[in-house]
């Protein structure tokens, strides 16, 4: 694998990343609002969407650290982000469970829509980003 194209992919990702964070904090923010102007409680929803934005949020603070420190790496450099990569599937694996674990609490406890609107809104989340980190991990497996 060359330097230049672990570069491009990494940077690619980083794109997906900012794409995804922005994405979600604007549906999120767009739900909200929507909720607040129409004067409806909502729980499910309004947690739902509070879980989004705020998710995208921060994987947008996350994507432009990235950017800064976008650089060709050697051979360590790529077992490193490989490595990197592999323990964030797993996060993003057990973000998965969580959101799933409290949308089920939530939809077991009477009135707990909230909850389930806030497990749900992890759960997508996490899912997003598996698939996002799960891209990139098979693609420097395959070019090893």
């Amino acid at each position: 694998m060359w330097a230049d194209q672990l570069l491009a992919l990494e940077k690619a990702h980083v794109d997906r990343l900012l794409v995804w964070g922005f994405a979600s904090l604007l549906t999120g923010l767009t739900v909200q609002l929507a909720l607040r102007g129409k004067g409806t409680q909502a729980p499910l929803l309004r947690h739902f969407a509070i879980q989004t934005w705020a998710w995208g949020a921060v994987d947008l603070a996350i994507a432009f650290w990235a950017l800064r420190g976008l650089a060709l790496r050697d051979f360590e450099g790529m077992v490193s982000l490989d490595r990197f990569l592999w323990f964030n599937c797993g996060l993003d694996a057990g973000y998965m469970a969580v959101g799933a674990t409290l949308a089920l609490c939530g939809w077991k406890l009477r009135g707990g829509g909230g909850l389930s609107g806030a497990g749900l809104g992890v759960l997508v989340q996490g899912a997003a980003l598996l698939l996002l980190d799960l891209r990139l991990a098979l693609q420097l497996g395959a070019m090893r």
